[in-house]
């Protein structure tokens, strides 16, 4: 192999990686959220957080994060991050909770809750009823 391969090759590789995430981030919309809601405080008060494993996440276009997302839900709002190896495109996000709508839903024996992100954006997303139980969600969900 000439030697500008082993300089290119890998170049080339993290360029696809941040393409691929970046298209997935607009896909899904994460990117539409972040135009708004890019997180520029960390979480304060009482804090509950669920992630990176063994979750379930969906958002538009059945766009999946399952194990790569950590959701804290505090006193403010909800927090949204990604591992650092799937960041391209997705900053660390703060939704208030006057943002965001829930309902419970029921597919098969499965039993999820459905959030709505953002008033203006309407980004859809599904995580099982057990991460909403970690993170309090259920709680806050009308009767």
């Amino acid at each position: 192999m000439p030697t500008y391969f082993w300089v290119f090759f890998p170049a080339f590789i993290v360029l696809l990686w941040a393409f691929i995430g970046y298209a997935v981030s607009c896909i899904g919309g994460w990117h539409s959220l972040s135009i708004r809601f890019k997180a520029q405080s960390e979480p304060y008060g009482e804090t509950r957080t669920a992630g990176l494993l063994f979750y379930t996440v969906r958002m538009r276009f059945r766009v999946k994060y399952n194990n790569v997302i950590r959701l804290t839900a505090a006193e403010d709002a909800l927090y949204f991050s990604v591992l650092f190896l799937f960041r391209a495109g997705h900053p660390p996000l703060r939704i208030p909770w006057n943002e965001i709508q829930m309902r419970k839903a029921k597919f098969l024996c499965f039993r999820f809750v459905d959030l709505t992100l953002g008033n203006q954006e309407r980004i859809p997303m599904r995580i099982t009823e057990r991460m909403a139980r970690n993170l309090g969600l259920l709680d806050r969900l009308p009767c």
